[in-house]
């Protein structure tokens, strides 16, 4: 009797000290995210999830709350003397005859991060995974000084075997091989696929490994980026991760359709800084390779030439959501366009604003996103957002081809911007992203060819079919939308 009563006094005071550390913990946090000064909307949903759910709400906030913004990725010393390998090419965007609302669009860039603008590159857009690997795997088998590799995921199946022969081959010929790779994209790969790379003499490093002491503090913040930059001559950038499944389509797809680029040029400088940053702040290392001393003119037979290129590059360190904002400008600019390609359309409420200002003035709005995504939540979550884009007049398109993974807007005649970044709230805020925009009427009537290729394969949503939807779909769309930020 004595000893079920002392358990129990011992269980009462254990769950005493439990709820006094909760209810200590979620004040703090509220007054934490209060004095932070986020947008209201979040901050409410936050205060709303910690007092609803004290418990759930706390490890939700310590692992997806948290803002790492303003911190330094690089010191300002370091940054300097990679700036030195940017070639700096003192050019007026104005000076190229370009409209007045691309010259706003590259100045507000130059103010976000500094991003230089660089007239005459030769672009080569791929659609499919096959060609872009075939000329990518050339360019590396090519490569003479240097190959720097920055991937989201970079698979160990048939195409990731075939590209690490190639950079083992490269290395053992005195090329300097460096490979970034995210390392909850590529959680599913096996060490060893990585340690055969560094046995080999390439340096090979996760970005942000997630460890039990560091796992609240960077599983949330993840490197969404695709960059190879060979011989500080070619730049590759876009949405296409090495996979098998950007060529065959994997399990799920027929077909997998993305976008990706191949940029000769200055542009390719603008690579090469952005990827000697992430190295920085992940290995220490300090990337200081010089310019080669003849530059790649070659102009390949499909590549675009003379187009202007200016990569701006946006993730939770930065003091603005640089990407976000450079997409609301081009949208709020807009006189005759805004064609718009993602996997996932979870807009924040600006953007959102913004689309549905632009159609209800007349302008074409389009979103095209795939009728059936990767993730089963996040086209349930996206889907939530067509009612209110029908009713300003934006047109939706759902692709029936197979996975549309392609991230592309297409902005009047003169404006496109193609990179790694989804039109959704975890893209512009939490992961590390990078996009191209690129300034020149054949480049954008070049691409809005290819968006029309690619509307062959979708349809259009009609509103009286879209209200006829299936109610259980709306409720789980409805609960869904409110996991946005988290998603």
């Amino acid at each position: 009797m004595y000893e079920t009563f002392t358990n129990i006094l011992t269980a009462n005071w254990l769950y005493s000290v439990f709820a006094i550390i909760a209810v200590v913990s979620t004040v703090v946090i509220i007054f934490v995210i209060l004095s932070e000064n986020r947008n209201p909307v979040k901050s409410l949903g936050w205060v709303t999830v910690l007092l609803l759910l004290p418990v759930v709400g706390l490890i939700l906030y310590i692992f997806f709350g948290r803002s790492i913004k303003n911190t330094r990725m690089v010191s300002r010393r370091t940054r300097r003397k990679l700036r030195r390998g940017e070639r700096r090419v003192n050019s007026d965007p104005r000076s190229h005859g370009l409209e007045s609302r691309s010259v706003q669009q590259i100045n507000l860039a130059r103010s976000l991060t500094g991003a230089q603008f660089y007239p005459s590159n030769s672009v080569e857009v791929f659609t499919d995974g096959k060609s872009k690997f075939e000329a990518l795997e050339d360019d590396l088998r090519n490569a003479q000084r240097s190959i720097n590799l920055q991937y989201y995921i970079f698979e160990d199946d048939v195409l990731g075997n075939r590209i690490a022969d190639i950079l083992i081959e490269r290395a053992a010929n005195g090329v300097k091989v460096r490979l970034m790779y995210d390392h909850v994209g590529s959680f599913s790969v096996r060490s060893r696929f990585f340690k055969r790379l560094r046995d080999h003499g390439i340096e090979a490093y996760p970005f942000f490994r997630v460890t039990f002491p560091q796992l609240a503090t960077r599983i949330n913040w993840r490197n969404h980026r695709k960059i190879c930059i060979i011989d500080q001559c070619i730049g590759y950038l876009g949405g296409m991760n090495v996979a098998d499944r950007y060529i065959d389509g994997g399990k799920k797809f027929e077909s997998w359709r993305d976008t990706h680029v191949r940029i000769t040029g200055p542009a390719v400088a603008a690579l090469q800084y952005s990827f000697a940053v992430d190295w920085n702040f992940m290995c220490g290392a300090l990337i200081e390779d010089s310019l080669p001393d003849r530059r790649f003119t070659e102009v390949r037979r499909d590549a675009v030439s003379r187009v202007g290129a200016q990569l701006l590059t946006s993730g939770p360190t930065s003091q603005w959501a640089n990407i976000a904002l450079a997409f609301h400008k081009a949208i709020s600019n807009a006189r005759r366009r805004v064609f718009i390609q993602t996997p996932y359309f979870l807009p924040t409420e600006a953007l959102l604003k913004a689309l549905q200002s632009a159609a209800l003035a007349h302008v074409d709005v389009r979103l095209m996103m795939p009728r059936h995504s990767d993730s089963l939540m996040l086209t349930l979550a996206s889907s939530s957002y067509i009612s209110e884009c029908l009713k300003a007049g934006i047109k939706i398109y759902l692709y029936d081809g197979g996975m549309l993974h392609s991230k592309m807007i297409i902005v009047d005649e003169e404006i496109v911007t193609i990179g790694s970044t989804n039109f959704d709230f975890r893209s512009f805020e939490c992961n590390f992203e990078s996009n191209l925009f690129f300034y020149s009427h054949d480049f954008a009537a070049k691409m809005l060819e290819i968006y029309k290729t690619d509307l062959k394969k979708c349809a259009r949503v009609q509103p009286s079919e879209w209200r006829r939807r299936n109610p259980g779909r709306k409720i789980a769309e409805s609960i869904l939308r409110l996991l946005s930020p988290v998603l």
